[in-house]
């Protein structure tokens, strides 16, 4: 019992620690086009994350829920070798979230978790003990679907942005208003963030204290101190701030303007909500990196870096085979070794962990220089030498067609007018003139008679 209850601790630990990771390697998800775009400082970008995040977990379960009883049918597996599994999961999850981190790719960390369990539990257990289905209809296809719809919503947004705010096509700063509308599309992103990925690591402490028999498998509610443990811990690591990940989507994929920002945190709160809602237990940087794309795509003008997108891509499809592997490898010490496997993994993951970290200190990316500049608000527009008029101009053009027809024909009755009015008055001289010479005459011709 006492090496149990030491497998459990350290699982609560490492769960911890992967949540501290979550937060940091997803800061981006919330922060990365605000800093890019001068909206907001990138010290206070991450300190607005933390606090939102904190706060973000303590509004819903639903996630929790769907991983500490959906994923992984408990039932299917002992009490003994549950909790070593769960432990091998976390630390393919971790690897592959400091690998991922140090490459400043913006991978899931969703995904890492899920492709960390699954793996540990074929090697450990079967794959009996893994309920395919919910994998399919709440992780595999949201995976899927969530970007593409993310990127839609992006690309029409920031269409719809700019076809509203096209008279400032061609002025320096006529957008600059969007960031403000950015402060608060952010927090919103950092608010569903804090609502769905915190939940990750409440499910599978939650878990762990099931199989134990420390809490009931009737009730998958995690308990009020892994919600606290969790929102501190993913709100510090938020306050880390994932610098490398940051640079990543703020500047690598496409240049960010403020209304295109606006729009592209707009599209990853909506989706994510209507997530963690439903219960979906979606990929925050999957959906952040999507609205980056579609709103890039969305603004005249700007160049999406189709070669990022394609290393991002491939690392999204790496994610889950890649995380399962080093699971499984995991918990292949573990069906070996018992609880020494325990230690032999524990020791492995600190080694590479650590030598991750001094890796990265190697070309060290921080707030001084994730960002080197900021996007301008002005001249978001790529401007034609001769562009043809907006709808806007062609109405004020055909209203003044309208207006200089009438004026001519006026103009024209006026002259008309005029010209009668001429004629009537020389027939009137001319009548009055020949008056005296008709009289004359007529007197003249009395007189004959």
């Amino acid at each position: 019992m006492e090496a149990a209850a030491l497998i459990v601790v350290l699982v609560i630990a490492l769960a911890l620690f992967f949540d501290f990771t979550n937060g940091f390697h997803d800061t981006a998800n919330a922060m990365a086009t605000p800093i890019a775009t001068g909206a907001l400082k990138p010290k206070v970008a991450v300190l607005l994350a933390a606090v939102l995040n904190l706060v973000g977990a303590f509004l819903s379960t639903e996630v929790a829920k769907t991983i500490s009883g959906g994923i992984i049918r408990e039932d299917q597996l002992s009490a003994a070798i549950f909790p070593s599994i769960i432990f091998a999961g976390l630390i393919g999850a971790i690897t592959w979230n400091m690998l991922t981190w140090l490459l400043g790719l913006p991978s899931s960390s969703s995904h890492a978790l899920f492709g960390g369990l699954i793996g540990a539990t074929l090697v450990g257990a079967s794959a009996a003990a893994i309920d395919f289905g919910v994998v399919l209809s709440k992780v595999i296809l949201p995976a899927v679907i969530a970007p593409l719809t993310a990127g839609v919503i992006a690309y029409a947004v920031t269409k719809l942005a700019y076809a509203l705010t096209r008279r400032y096509d061609t002025k320096p700063d006529g957008r600059d208003g969007f960031r403000w509308g950015q402060i608060f599309t952010s927090s919103l992103v950092a608010l569903a963030h804090g609502t769905n990925d915190a939940q990750k690591t409440m499910g599978v402490i939650t878990l762990a204290l099931i199989t134990v028999g420390w809490q009931s498998a009737a009730h998958h509610e995690p308990q009020l101190w892994v919600v606290f443990a969790c929102a501190i811990t993913i709100a510090l690591g938020t306050y880390m701030g994932g610098w490398r990940i940051i640079r990543t989507l703020g500047k690598g994929l496409t240049d960010v303007k403020p209304a295109q920002g606006f729009s592209a945190e707009t599209s990853t709160a909506s989706t994510i909500l209507a997530s963690s809602f439903f219960g979906f237990a979606l990929s925050t940087t999957q959906v952040a990196s999507g609205s980056v794309i579609g709103s890039g795509l969305g603004r005249r003008g700007s160049k999406v870096r189709w070669r990022t997108v394609g290393r991002i891509a491939i690392g999204w499809l790496l994610t889950l085979p890649a995380a399962g592997a080093v699971g499984g490898a995991a918990a292949l010490l573990v069906v070996w070794f018992g609880t020494w496997g325990v230690l032999v993994d524990a020791v492995i993951a600190l080694a590479v962990i650590v030598g991750l970290f001094l890796r990265s200190r190697r070309n060290r990316v921080d707030a001084s220089n994730a960002m080197s500049d900021v996007a301008d608000s002005g001249h978001a527009i790529k401007i034609k030498r001769n562009p043809p008029p907006t709808r806007r101009q062609r109405r004020i053009l055909r209203e003044e067609e309208r207006l200089k027809v009438e004026e001519r024909a006026r103009q024209k009755a006026d002259a008309k007018a005029k010209a009668k009015a001429l004629a009537r008055r020389d027939a009137e001289e001319r009548a009055r003139a020949d008056a005296p010479a008709k009289t004359a005459a007529r007197n003249g011709e009395g007189d004959v008679k």
